[in-house]
C-alpha cells in the first residue's frame, strides 16, 4: 500500500513538479525546496501545524503536538515512522524541527537534522512554503539520505500543493 502510494506520487513529482530543489555545498550543505501553494496563509498553516490538516495532504494517520519538544510525526505504519520533534514555532510564519531521516538511515535518523518550514504570503490566495533542512554531517550514509530526502522532501511539497490546488487526499483510494 505505501509502496504504491510511494510510486504513483513520485511519477506525479516527476512529470510535473511545482517544487523547486536547490541543493546547496556551501558554506553549510543544506537542503532548500520552495512552492507556492494556492492557499491562504492561515490555511496552509493549519494543514502544516494540525493533525487534521496534516491527514488532509501527508498520510491519514498523524500526530501533532504543537510546543517545543512535541511531536510533528506521521504514523505510515507501526514500524515506519516519519517527521520530527518541534523545537520552535511562529504561528503563520515558521516551524522549526528536528527531523528523522527514514529507517534505512539509522544514523541519520538517530542524530536528526533541522528542518524549517517558513510560510509566507504571496496574495490572499497563495502562500510560499519554503523547506531549508541543514545539520548535515559527512559520510556516506549522509550522503544518501541527502539524495533521498532532496527527492522525498519535493514529494511532501508537492502533496502539500496538490491538497490546495486540488482537494484533500481520499485515502481510503489508496488501501
Amino acid at each position: 500500500m505505501i509502496a504504491a502510494l510511494t510510486l504513483a506520487l513520485a511519477f506525479a513529482v516527476a512529470q510535473v513538479s511545482p517544487v523547486t530543489v536547490q541543493k546547496i555545498t556551501s558554506p553549510q550543505k543544506a537542503l532548500r525546496l520552495e512552492v507556492v501553494v494556492p492557499g491562504s496563509l492561515d490555511d496552509v498553516w493549519q494543514a502544516i501545524s494540525t493533525e487534521a490538516g496534516m491527514e488532509t495532504w501527508l498520510w491519514k494517520d498523524a500526530r501533532v503536538d504543537l510546543r517545543p519538544g512535541g511531536d510533528w510525526l506521521v504514523l505510515y505504519t507501526p514500524t515506519a515512522t516519519g517527521g520530527g520533534t518541534i523545537v520552535s514555532f511562529v504561528p503563520r510564519k515558521e516551524l522549526v524541527m528536528k527531523a528523522m531521516a527514514p529507517e534505512k538511515f539509522p544514523t541519520v535518523r538517530s542524530e536528526r537534522t533541522d528542518v524549517t518550514f517558513s510560510l509566507t504570503a504571496v496574495s490572499p490566495t497563495a502562500t510560499r512554503v519554503t523547506l531549508m533542512q541543514t545539520g548535515w554531517k559527512d559520510g556516506a550514509e549522509w550522503d544518501a539520505a541527502y539524495e533521498y530526502l532532496s527527492r522525498g522532501n519535493a514529494q511532501l511539497l508537492t502533496q502539500l500543493h496538490q491538497r490546495f490546488a486540488t482537494g484533500p487526499l481520499e485515502w481510503s483510494k489508496f488501501q
